[in-house]
């Protein structure tokens, strides 16, 4: 009888927590699960277990945490584990050309985005920035290049006007794991997943977010402002400063028409929203934060100041 595919699993965030469950329940042996060190955390900033770290622990699968993979011992150590597939999911960190050439079926990466677009660390948050009308999941071949390889199953979503960095991201995370799912069953099965080398046009890189980004810039469209409250939920989290205060801006949406008045001006104040003026349009604000407090509705920042008013 045959012995199962031994499989590695490398991730840390909470987007690869479900591609690992689905390694766990393909019928493969998930021998090792690698995740970054554990990195201090919260207020107290104490050391915090990573999310697949947690999900590793709870299944009883051995956790392995180097600082690097480049190190000698530490690519002797996943060696010792024999593994015939090494899946990366949002790991973190680079993974050398011996480690790639280490495994039977080589590395397998799930990356949020249709290929060759958004290649990158933040490819969920630029396809909202960008107005992308649609994106996915690649279940990819990983080779020596930033998410360059070749492409073996591919799913796709839409991205709706409601969605924001974290509603895309939960459903994306899913959809990963289930079209790993399906690429694991059909190597069980016996198949040879056919690599599709990715388009040379139509590359764009989804760089790391940075929190300056959040800052709104009033002399934008409303529309691209709108964008940025949607990408930036629930981090960084847009900000402006309207009326002389500084607020972290978590609901927002683009209004057509006449702003009415200068850029960064409240134009409208609803019972429910209020109309800040860009340079084409108007942004409508229905959630916000204020500095030191909690997320709350816009009727409620208007009640409690001295010139709020319900029209």
């Amino acid at each position: 009888m045959p012995r199962p595919l031994r499989l590695v699993f490398a991730g840390t965030p909470e987007f690869a927590v479900p591609s690992l469950r689905a390694c766990l329940a393909s019928g493969a042996e998930v021998v090792a699960v690698y995740t970054q060190p554990d990195r201090p955390a919260g207020r107290g900033r104490k050391l915090a277990a990573s999310p697949v770290k947690q999900a590793a622990l709870a299944a009883n699968v051995p956790v392995e945490q180097p600082e690097t993979l480049r190190d000698a011992g530490a690519r002797a150590r996943l060696a010792a584990h024999a593994p015939d597939l090494v899946v990366v999911v949002a790991y973190g960190l680079i993974l050398p050309k011996a480690v790639l050439a280490l495994p039977r079926l080589g590395c397998w990466n799930v990356h949020a985005s249709l290929l060759p677009r958004w290649r990158g660390a933040a490819p969920i948050q630029r396809a909202i920035l960008a107005g992308d009308a649609e994106t996915g999941v690649d279940l990819m071949q990983m080779e020596a290049g930033l998410d360059t390889g070749p492409v073996l199953l591919e799913a796709r979503t839409p991205i709706t006007p409601e969605d924001t960095g974290g509603s895309l991201h939960d459903r994306l995370a899913e959809l990963g794991a289930r079209t790993l799912a399906d690429g694991l069953a059909r190597v069980l099965r016996g198949e040879t997943l056919m690599p599709i080398p990715q388009r040379a046009e139509g590359i764009e890189y989804a760089h790391k977010l940075d929190k300056a980004e959040a800052r709104l810039d009033w002399n934008e469209p409303a529309l691209a402002l709108a964008r940025k409250v949607r990408a930036f939920d629930p981090w960084p989290v847009a900000e402006a400063v309207i009326d002389g205060e500084r607020l972290r801006i978590w609901a927002a949406q683009a209004v057509d028409g006449a702003a009415g008045g200068a850029p960064g001006e409240v134009v409208a104040r609803h019972r429910d929203a209020i109309d800040v003026a860009t340079a084409a349009g108007v942004l409508r604000i229905t959630e916000l934060q204020r500095e030191g407090g909690r997320r709350i509705a816009v009727r409620d920042w208007l009640n409690a100041r001295r010139d709020g008013v319900a029209a």
